[in-house]
């Protein structure tokens, strides 16, 4: 089993005719990911990749009735516009990879889309991999084979290399989640770790977070309120970011005294997470925590 994405999802790349959409899509197909369709205003009547383009979701979602997901590739003034248009099509999952959309748009959007029972992973985000199976977005899929370990991430180039450094242990991978690098995202780390709790193949989770809000210290509060059934190894990055810098994301700054990597990791910790103190432990933290789990 996997979350949010299987080799049966059906997927839909708005902006496919993009230099980005283009590349990607190409990517997606070459791993397996059933990219059924593409629109792009204008465009239709075109391919790419062998794939048909639509001028407008509504015209896709017609012609494929079977579309579960779509991907977006859209530039930031109109990424939220494209959201709306699926949303209001019927696809239920989206996955909005656009950085440097305003905050207060993807707020607007967030509270629409879970008003309208659609999820939303990003913005921001490298976007979701279910290894061997179907990719929707922009990571790697070389580095990643399929096993027992979701990996939830604020940050796509350290999913990348923790999932390398589990592939090198011979430990594959379940799901692997980008929620984004944004303030605000669609889909938060405790709604992931919830479905990967109750997903039967995951039997140990990881936790990449980073400096700024609180979303580490709630997931502390969640995996002892809920007795969290899976074991977690967690690792949070920017120990040595000063207050009041943005660092990277959107969402990676410290501020009021809030959001620093050392009280997130003490309060993980204290919750019974184990965690890392760099990247390159995950792995070695992971393979212990699975010989404890499977005695």
């Amino acid at each position: 089993m996997a979350i949010l994405v299987d080799r049966d999802t059906r997927v839909l790349v708005q902006g496919i005719t993009g230099r980005q959409g283009s590349f990607h899509t190409a990517e997606m197909l070459k791993y397996g990911t059933r990219v059924v369709a593409g629109v792009t205003p204008g465009k239709g009547g075109t391919e790419v990749h062998g794939v048909p383009v639509y001028d407008s979701v509504e015209e896709a979602v017609r012609e494929h009735p079977e579309i579960d997901a779509s991907v977006v590739f859209v530039p930031a003034a109109a990424a939220v516009d494209a959201c709306y248009e699926a949303i209001e099509s019927g696809i239920r999952l989206i996955v909005l990879i656009t950085e440097g959309i305003p905050t207060h748009w993807t707020m607007q959007l967030v509270r629409y889309a879970s008003l309208r029972g659609v999820r939303i992973i990003g913005p921001n985000t490298p976007g979701v991999i279910t290894p061997g199976e179907c990719k929707l977005g922009i990571m790697p899929g070389s580095v990643f084979t399929r096993g027992p370990v979701g990996i939830v991430s604020r940050s796509g180039t350290l999913t990348y290399e923790i999932a390398q450094s589990l592939t090198e242990k011979r430990i594959g991978q379940s799901t692997c989640v980008g929620i984004g690098g944004d303030a605000v995202v669609g889909t938060g780390f405790i709604e992931i770790l919830d479905l990967m709790g109750r997903d039967p193949q995951t039997r140990c989770v990881v936790l990449v977070g980073e400096i700024g809000g609180d979303a580490e210290e709630r997931v502390a509060e969640y995996i002892v309120r809920e007795n969290y059934p899976k074991p977690l190894v967690a690792y949070v990055a920017g120990r040595t970011a000063p207050s009041g810098k943005r660092m990277g994301h959107a969402g990676a700054i410290i501020s009021l005294g809030m959001g620093d990597a050392l009280t997130k990791m003490r309060r993980l910790r204290d919750a019974g997470a184990r965690v890392a103190e760099t990247p390159s432990a995950v792995a070695s933290l992971v393979e212990e925590t699975l010989k404890a789990y499977r005695k």
